[in-house]
């Protein structure tokens, strides 16, 4: 097989659509193009039909009933109506009041999806914990537990991180929350099409997730919203034409919704044989370059992380140079919506990863069309971009002679 160059191991930032998606939405940009809120004539009944399949084949790909699906833009507008609607909805205290309006706990490694509506709240009067994981990455239940008050309203915690790709105790937390009484919100989008997922054995109450993380469509994405045991509410944040029960008005993107149902079906189909050959690929991929270069670590759980994803960080290595000498190969250093920034990942410092490794960490994530050629490749690459960068470290060299280097005192001139 030849292989093609430049090759994509950006996965985690977004996903190719694929083929048999792009072929279910094709009629509906131009022949099945009505409005599904147009209930008077054959082109509205047709759109309002697709929608219905789309909602069942989401609902289907992570245990829930169709009416629980809220379609969506993905999972930043899922994640603003979930924690922001649970919020206003279970709060303790009216705006405008002296008492705290209701605490709220997420995790301090979260997307800023999550902690950006987090940080909003904060300043209408509502009190947040930013849990910190431990070296692992990984927040568990007793995490949680240690942190609940009388007043705590909801838990927002990712199911697996986006950077590292290490997966929570979600089951368990939901567990808790459920046992307390508390909401319990996680967003999904880089677990849902990739691992099992079942609402109600998962104990989840609100989920979102996003069609361009499993090969769906940009810009659509859907809110799972719990009817029972407990029936969960939230307050709109947009008003209009009362579309998803009220819970997100305006007309609905027919064509991405179809897409995005196309891509949960595949990826329900195809998921356990596709988690088998990427695990297998990024064990191989993680295996030969932490064997082949020294002061070099993998981020995160050994073992209870994404089967696609790897973070790893280079010593003596510069994140940015490294990535300019591996031009052929898409990658990243961190979340695609923060790699403009020259600041060192936050997760990995909240990790306690120092900014000398966290500034030399790449995350790679491995797809559908991932092949064997492309991590050989991958693999030989980087470890000579690595050496080549390395030769020109004097401080790698005094390493190699056994200077402890944190213990040098530099001075300025």
């Amino acid at each position: 097989m030849t292989l093609k160059l430049p090759m994509y191991m950006d996965n985690a930032a977004t996903t190719p659509c694929d083929p048999r998606v792009v072929e279910a939405m094709l009629p509906y940009f131009t022949e099945t193009f009505g409005n599904p809120g147009s209930r008077n004539h054959a082109f509205g009944w047709a759109a309002e039909e697709a929608v219905d399949k789309a909602r069942r084949q989401v609902a289907k790909l992570i245990g829930a009933d169709r009416k629980e699906i809220i379609f969506t833009s993905g999972s930043t507008e899922s994640n603003n109506i979930a924690i922001k609607g649970a919020a206003y909805m279970y709060q303790n205290a009216p705006a405008g009041s002296d008492k705290c309006r209701g605490h709220i706990i997420t995790g301090n490694i979260e997307h800023k999806a999550v902690l950006d509506p987090c940080k909003r709240l904060e300043k209408e009067g509502f009190e947040v914990t930013y849990l910190e994981p431990g070296p692992d990455g990984i927040f568990t239940r007793e995490m949680v537990e240690g942190a609940l008050r009388e007043d705590t309203i909801l838990v927002t915690l990712m199911w697996a991180n986006n950077e590292i790709g290490t997966i929570n105790e979600v089951p368990q937390i939901g567990e808790l929350c459920h046992d307390k009484g508390i909401i319990f919100h996680t967003d999904a989008t880089q677990w849902v099409g990739k691992m099992p997922t079942d609402v109600n054995t998962d104990n989840v109450d609100l989920l979102s997730l996003s069609g361009h993380k499993m090969y769906g469509p940009k810009g659509v994405g859907a809110l799972y919203v719990r009817r029972r045991r407990p029936r969960v509410r939230l307050v709109p944040l947009t008003e209009g034409g009362g579309q998803e029960r009220g819970y997100r008005s305006g007309t609905l993107n027919v064509t991405g919704i179809v897409g995005l149902g196309a891509a949960a079906e595949i990826s329900l189909q195809e998921m356990d044989s596709e988690r088998e050959r990427l695990l297998k690929l990024r064990e191989r991929l993680e295996g030969e370059i932490t064997k082949q270069l020294d002061t070099t670590q993998v981020n995160g759980h050994a073992q209870k992380r994404l089967p696609h994803l790897t973070n790893i960080s280079f010593g003596f290595v510069e994140g940015e140079s490294l990535m300019m000498a591996c031009k052929d190969i898409a990658m990243s250093s961190g979340s695609a919506c923060t790699s403009a920034s020259l600041e060192p990942s936050y997760v990995l410092k909240g990790l306690g990863v120092g900014d000398d490794l966290a500034h030399s960490s790449l995350r790679l994530s491995l797809g559908r069309w991932t092949t064997e050629e492309e991590v050989e490749y991958a693999i030989g690459n980087i470890v000579e971009a690595v050496n080549k960068l390395r030769q020109l470290s004097p401080l790698y060299d005094m390493h190699k002679e056994g200077i402890d280097i944190t213990k040098i005192e530099w001075q300025a001139h």
